[in-house]
Formats: structure tokens, sequence, C-alpha cells
């Protein structure tokens, strides 16, 4: 490999079809003369345009078509030719500069043409040299040299992670890998589950009992998620009437006045709250709102009168006091019961955590816009992350994410992408160049991902996500099934 030519960041190195380069790969370009060396990674792979390579393939498919005898070459520079032909030129991008054996991200100086010797960086190298190191290790698989891939927990502490890719590209499966890392290290973790397939993390894929079994909560709002009216606070309560059932400025002051009035005769119970509302000398309006939302808290089952059928998130967080996960199963219930649950789960979470009840919690979002609000994207990345709630959103549609939000990501697990609209989203917010982002994420294969930001030092890795042995939910449902 000989270096060619350096535009700003950018570096082309000439290659010979023999050596064997991909997207991704890391390269070490090493100058004698300095004792300097310059990190770059591998971004596209071409063809080198070598004057005359056209004329001459033009002129080898004519010959072709018309002699089928042998070749003719007693001078032996057929096989050279071919060489030419098939010589490759790698774009590069410039991740850092090695001088005195410390790291530095510069590209301020440029190497020798001439007396440049370019080798293969390995991923584990690489890792060395950043000084990325794993003391509370997640592993995520292996990288393209087969070595095992970690990265340290404390880099999703207090972070914003994204996890985004096309259908079918894994992932859920990398998700599913974080929750149980951070489950390993102590951690608490809230996964709002929108398909089902967190609830079975404690079964490995032979539907036995695993060792995460005791850890993982399973809460389908209505069944095992239920609560009463004296556990709920008053200020989760009107969060969830406003913005999950939509009811009016005038009308929650009123009910504000019930649910105090209430308080004080000693008498919230679901039943005595709807006689209250039945008698209230209010507005005829008011009232009608009032009983409108009345039953759809009523027909939620999310609410009881029972408090031995109750079971509140403070309650299951006690269970996953020294590590655990609390999956909020929202599969199979409506939209509006859906909202109503994660009002209360997100209401529930800053109420614990301004108590010091909890120390903090990791809150996994999958395809959160089919169930936030708008102005919760901005609440949670700023407001609730400073009281401790870290989340890591994971979608399949990028441009669902408001763009502030991936501005401020720390770490962005990218898969597979071929939309061009999908690729532009993430690339203008994502902490690296654009290029980078929109050329090695469209040839990614199902399973592999490209990992962006601090969990890498602002190094991008291509890795292949390790298999789980747990039993896997949320698969669609086919039709045609293979015939045995």
């Amino acid at each position: 490999m000989r270096l060619y030519r350096k535009e700003g960041n950018t570096v082309q190195i000439l290659a010979l079809p023999t050596e064997n380069v991909e997207k991704g790969e890391y390269l070490l370009i090493e100058d004698p003369a300095t004792r300097r060396s310059l990190i770059t990674q591998v971004i596209d792979v071409q063809f080198a345009n070598v004057p005359g390579i056209l004329e001459e393939l033009l002129r080898n498919s004519t010959t072709n078509d018309l002699v089928h005898e042998e070749s003719f070459d007693p001078l032996g520079v057929i096989s050279h030719v071919a060489y030419i032909q098939d010589s490759r030129l790698l774009v590069c991008k410039i991740r850092g500069t090695m001088e005195d054996g410390k790291l530095r991200v510069t590209a301020s100086w440029l190497p020798s043409r001439s007396q440049s010797t370019i080798k293969k960086l390995p991923t584990t190298s690489l890792l060395t040299l950043a000084k990325i190191s794993a003391d509370l290790p997640i592993q995520l698989g292996e990288t393209r040299e087969l070595s095992q891939f970690n990265i340290d927990a404390q880099t999703l502490d207090g972070r914003l992670n994204i996890v985004t890719g096309k259908k079918e590209t894994g992932k859920s499966h990398l998700s599913k890998l974080l929750v149980m890392g951070l489950i390993d290290h102590g951690a608490m973790v809230v996964v709002l589950d929108l398909n089902g397939e967190y609830t079975h993390l404690g079964f490995s894929s032979n539907g036995e009992k695993n060792e995460h079994f005791s850890k993982i909560q399973a809460l389908t709002p209505g069944d095992n998620l239920k609560m009463t009216l004296p556990q709920m606070k008053l200020r989760v309560m009107l969060d969830i009437l406003i913005h999950a059932l939509h009811l009016p400025g005038t009308s929650a002051r009123e009910f504000r006045r019930i649910w105090r009035f209430l308080q004080e005769q000693g008498t919230l119970t679901l039943h005595e709250l709807g006689e209250t509302i039945k008698n209230w000398k209010c507005n005829t309006h008011v009232r009608d709102a009032l009983f409108s939302r009345y039953y759809s808290l009523l027909n939620s089952r999310f609410f009881t009168d029972n408090p031995a059928d109750a079971n509140g998130l403070e309650e299951n967080f006690r269970k996953i006091r020294n590590g655990g996960a609390l999956v909020i199963n929202l599969h199979d219930i409506s939209l509006v019961d859906r909202q109503v649950a994660v009002e209360y789960v997100l209401g529930k979470l800053v109420e614990m955590l301004t108590q010091w009840k909890i120390k903090a919690v990791f809150l996994f979002a999958e395809e959160a816009h089919l169930y936030l609000r708008e102005t919760y994207w901005d609440d949670i990345v700023t407001r609730m992350r400073h009281f401790g709630v870290f989340t890591t959103f994971v979608t399949n549609q990028p441009n669902t994410i408001r763009e502030n939000i991936y501005r401020q990501a720390d770490n962005v697990f990218l898969f597979n992408f071929t939309n061009e609209h999908d690729l532009e989203v993430v690339s203008r917010a994502a902490k690296v160049d654009a290029e980078t982002v929109k050329s090695v994420a469209r040839d990614l294969p199902p399973r592999h991902c490209l990992v962006l930001g601090r969990a890498v030092k602002d190094f991008p890795v291509v890795v292949r996500v390790k298999a789980l042995d747990v039993q896997a939910m949320g698969h669609t449902r086919l039709f045609f099934t293979e015939k045995n």
C-alpha cells in the first residue's frame, strides 16, 4: 500500500488486489523520518482511476470477442497489466496521530509519500493506543479480527444513547445485550417494551430459567401493574389526565379540588371519586369532561380500590435494588392506556429519584415516538437526565427522533440503512463526519453495527454483535411457514 493523496482530513491510499482491506478497518501510516504515525479509517474502496485504464479495458473486451486463441505474451506483461487494472483506491478518514507514543486527535502534518509504510491496525491495538478499557465490561460481540469487543458500562452512565437501523438488522438484540450487561453490574433498568420482546429475558432459548430470571420483572399495566389512588401523587395523576387524556385546564382545576377534598375526608378511592364527581357543584361541561376521564381511568384497569391487588412501581423497585430490570409490557394495550402507563412510570421515576429512594435508573425506550408526547423528548434528555434517568432510544425510524436529541447523544449504535433520507438524518447529528456514516452504514451486514461516541472515544468501530441465549419474543407472525 502506498500513500497517494491527502485533502483535508481525507487520505487516499493505493492498494494492490492482493491487499484485502474492507470498509471500517483502520490503517497506520508510519513516517520513519518524523517518527510519527497517522491513524486512518477506510470508509470506501474504489478502483484506482489509472490514466488509460478505460481504453485498455475496451481494447481487451474487443479483442476477447474477436480472438479465441491463447494470448501470446513473450514478455509476461499481461499479469502486470491485470494487476494495474484491479488495483484499489482506499478512501480513508484521519482519526488521529501517534507522536512520542501518545495519541493526539490532530491531522496538521503530512507524512512522506515515498518513505511512509502502511499497515493494518487491528482494533485491539487501536483500543490500546486510545486507552479504551472496560472496567465494567459489557460484551457486544467481535471485531473484524474476531477478537472480543467490550464497552465499559460507565460510558452509558449519565449518557444519552441511540440504537438505530432498519428492520431486522439486530437493534433490539443489541439493546437486550446492553440491558443484561447493565444488570450484571448492579444497575436498575426500566424498559418501555412496545412489542413484548423483553418479557422473557429471564429464560434461555430452550425455555429454562437463566441466571437473570430473578432480576427480570415483567409488568403489564392493568394486569400485574396496578395501584390505588392513595399510592398516586396528585401531580402524577394530573399529568395523566392532562397529557394522556387531554383534560382541559378548567376541568383540571376542579379535579384538584375534588382530590384534595377526598384526601381530607380520608375517602380517596376510585368509587368515591366517581360519586363525588357525580355530586360536585360545577359547570355541566366540566362535570362531563371529568366523568369521561374517570371512565377512561376505570376502563384501563390500571387503578384498583383493593390494596391486595395493588402492585406499583415502587414495590417492584425493591425487588431489583441489587440490579435488575422492570419491563413495562406495552404490547396488546390500547394507545390511550399505553400513554397512561408511560405518564405514570415517568412521573413515578422522577418522584422516587427526587426523594432519593433510588440512585439512578437506565431507561430503554423502544419506538418512543409511538407513546411519548413531543414535549417529553427534551424533558427526558435534559431535566430528567439531571434527576438520574439515563435514556437509550431504540428505533428503526431515525427521522422520528428530533435533530436536537441526536446532537446531544453521547453514543450511537448504528445498524444498516440503505434509505438515503435515513442516512442523511443520522449523519447530520452523529459526532463523526457524514461520509463515514453514509458509506459504512450502507454496507453493514445484518447483526453488525457501527459504534460511535464516548464508548469508543469517537473512534468508530464496526462490531459483529454476538448471539444471545434468551427466549426470543416479538417475532412477526407469518401465514406462510416452512413445511416440515
